[in-house]
């Protein structure tokens, strides 16, 4: 049987730059583990390369006219203070530089055209989807093309918390629309994101796809962090602390626990680390006021997995909303590491969806008495065994494998 060949076109394979890079490069370490043959066209912006898979990094266009128009906005932002963004974007849906990048990967896609793929997935990061918006301008690749969509679209459709709508959203609503009709695929992470984006754009009805996020083990041993006790029982948060997902709650119930289990002050830690410039002001406050509580700003990607392995209990939190349809990014890691997951958020999310409606370590972001206890019942359980501590879901593991990847991939080409 002759060896698949897929084009991939994604944004970033950075891991260090983004939780969306770092779903990227799993996802693309996966499907070259599953045995397909790999070319990657990557707008990084920097020499990138990966062992056994042909990796190009697209150089950016700078001789055209919206790269022009791109600088002479930031120019006129930097020395007048006038953000022109707020004019232009509501009429052209996209900045200058949105429109420049996309050229960038469009004369990149011309040059391999002759790879020849028998699929073409895109990739992205964020609120971008440059490389979607490039291959709308390849019809040739049509029949081919699986586009990654592993956010809700634009802002304007992400559910409540998030309540913001960005200038030009109209055009992002035309531009989805366009991508639903022209992709032969839609892959999605998560089955609740597959059902929130269907019903947004009904064109996604009969080519959806469910890819969730990719687990790989992290081999290479680290070092651990000077702030991290191996010996005592430490709950961990690990990724951005957005202004959605407050962790405040979850501090609050972390100094009631220790208030119901004076003995655990001498060997219980909240660690949260990451990027929580939004929460920094009462941060700083429970910095100086609770000893026990950790916060540090980002580690690289893989001595967190190392981290995430190592503590005693990994907290995943989501918003304050009536659905989650998001796959966090460390969902797999969590699932590596083994260790139990203390999960943080709606009745109705991805992440409960996989874990079971029965599984037990589950509460509302902001039901502090609920998270008390369940502290108190994980805390009860390392005193008892600290070997004893874990959750191993093979289930999961093979859900989230280069294994069932294949399965779904050949599915498709079949």
């Amino acid at each position: 049987m002759l060896q698949k060949k897929i084009l991939i076109v994604v944004e970033s394979i950075d891991v260090d730059d983004s939780s969306g890079s770092k779903a990227n490069m799993a996802l693309i370490h996966n499907l070259q583990q599953s045995g397909f043959k790999l070319l990657v066209l990557h707008y990084t912006r920097k020499e990138i390369q990966l062992a056994s898979i042909k990796c190009i990094a697209i150089k950016e266009e700078k001789f055209s006219a919206n790269y022009l128009l791109s600088r002479i906005q930031r120019k006129i932002q930097h020395w007048f203070g006038v953000n022109l963004a707020k004019y232009l974007e509501p009429k052209f849906g996209f900045s200058f530089t949105f429109f420049n990048d996309v050229q960038s990967i469009k004369n990149a896609l011309e040059e391999h055209k002759g790879f020849n793929p028998d699929l073409v997935l895109t990739l992205s990061k964020g609120a971008s989807f440059r490389p979607h918006y490039a291959m709308l301008h390849y019809p040739n690749f049509h029949d081919q093309w699986m586009a990654y969509i592993h956010d809700p679209y634009p802002f304007h459709y992400y559910p409540e918390p998030y309540n913001w709508s960005e200038p030009g959203y109209t055009k992002k609503i035309e531009f989805f629309n366009e991508l639903a009709k022209k992709c032969n695929w839609a892959a999605f992470p998560s089955e609740l994101l597959k059902e929130w984006m269907t019903e947004k754009f009904s064109e996604f009805q009969g080519k959806a796809v469910i890819i969730p996020h990719q687990l790989i083990e992290n081999q290479t041993p680290q070092e651990m962090p000077d702030f991290f006790d191996i010996e005592k029982f430490t709950v961990m948060h690990a990724g951005n602390l957005m202004k959605q997902r407050p962790p405040f709650h979850l501090i609050r119930a972390f100094q009631k626990f220790l208030e119901n289990m004076p003995e655990a002050k001498k060997n219980a830690h909240l660690l949260l680390l990451g990027n929580a410039s939004y929460h920094k002001k009462e941060l700083e406050k429970v910095k100086k006021s609770i000893e026990a509580v950790i916060i540090r700003d980002y580690l690289d990607y893989k001595k967190t997995q190392a981290l995430q392995k190592k503590v005693s209990v990994n907290v995943i939190l989501e918003s304050k909303a009536a659905v989650s349809p998001f796959l966090p990014g460390k969902f797999p890691h969590c699932i590596a590491a083994e260790k139990p997951i203390l999960l943080l958020g709606p009745k109705k999310s991805e992440s409960r969806r996989l874990l079971g409606e029965e599984y037990l370590y589950w509460s509302e972001i902001d039901n502090e008495s609920k998270i008390t206890q369940l502290l108190e019942d994980l805390y009860k359980s390392w005193l008892e065994n600290k070997m004893n501590l874990q959750m191993k879901r093979e289930d999961l593991k093979n859900y989230l494998s280069a294994d069932h990847l294949k399965a779904e991939i050949e599915k498709i080409l079949n």
